[in-house]
């Protein structure tokens, strides 16, 4: 089947479900990412009016990829992790140990699942605890659907694309949230960067949080670690920081202690 018959075929198939499709030709059909789980899942979600219109890609990993939606005007980011090529073998890294998941069975699809609800679960602990992440909506399969950070269709760029007006405040910023993510919401980021904090109007927004693992992991204080010399290894260009193993104590404390 030629790429423009299925691209006509998968509009059809979603209008069929209620979403409206918004920019078709940036809205890529690809096997990989709009398979039949996935479609199903678009189809609870689009079901459970969480969003009525998909349009195209805006960003893209190595699990998955971010869409832009809405509902009622409003923006919506619809994150689809990849059923088919997604490293669930990485995936497990985090999942094990993680006691709200040691009973995931280890196979690829379950795998996907778990880490898609552990990102749901993980951004709504973020935000009771007051954190800039994006605000959770649903989730389904592989599908999760949460507030989209920015304007317009437009993301908030990446942290290490913009010019800050006061870098030590951000900086300071974004330390109170990996200790108040440790400290209130029981969680360590796990994969920390320059990469996955957004910047808007002076604030800094984590997201990417499905790698977030409690503080009973037992990798939990390495990969705090990694996190803050990450996060030092960029603001060191740019204003004073704090050492890594003082800042490490300082979240951490003398005593490591579980959720």
């Amino acid at each position: 089947m030629d790429p423009e018959t299925l691209r006509r075929d998968f509009d059809r198939r979603l209008e069929e479900m209620g979403i409206r499709v918004k920019d078709a030709d940036q809205l890529k059909v690809r096997g990989d990412v709009f398979d039949e789980v996935t479609l199903l899942a678009l189809y609870k979600l689009a079901h459970k009016k969480i969003f009525s219109e998909i349009g195209g890609v805006v960003a893209t990993g190595k699990e998955g990829n971010v869409f832009y939606g809405e509902r009622d005007g409003k923006g919506v980011a619809i994150k689809i992790y990849m059923m088919r090529t997604a490293n669930f073998k990485a995936m497990t890294e985090y999942l094990d140990g993680d006691p709200r998941f040691r009973n995931v069975r280890r196979t690829r699809k379950e795998i996907i699942f778990a880490w898609t609800r552990k990102e749901f679960s993980n951004l709504k602990r973020a935000r009771s605890a007051g954190l800039r992440v994006p605000e959770p909506y649903a989730f389904d399969r592989n599908i999760l659907l949460m507030e989209f950070l920015g304007e317009e269709g437009v993301p908030y760029p990446q942290i290490r694309l913009v010019e800050m007006e006061d870098p030590a405040a951000v900086y300071a910023e974004v330390v109170d949230a990996m200790d108040r993510l440790y400290k209130e919401a029981k969680l360590v980021h796990g994969d920390l960067s320059e990469f996955n904090i957004l910047f808007s109007e002076g604030h800094a927004y984590l997201i990417d949080m499905g790698q977030a693992v409690t503080r009973d992991h037992p990798r939990a204080l390495p990969f705090l670690l990694r996190d803050i010399r990450n996060v030092n290894r960029f603001f060191s260009q740019h204003c004073e920081t704090i050492g890594d193993e003082v800042l490490l104590r300082r979240i951490a404390g003398e005593r490591f202690e579980g959720p």
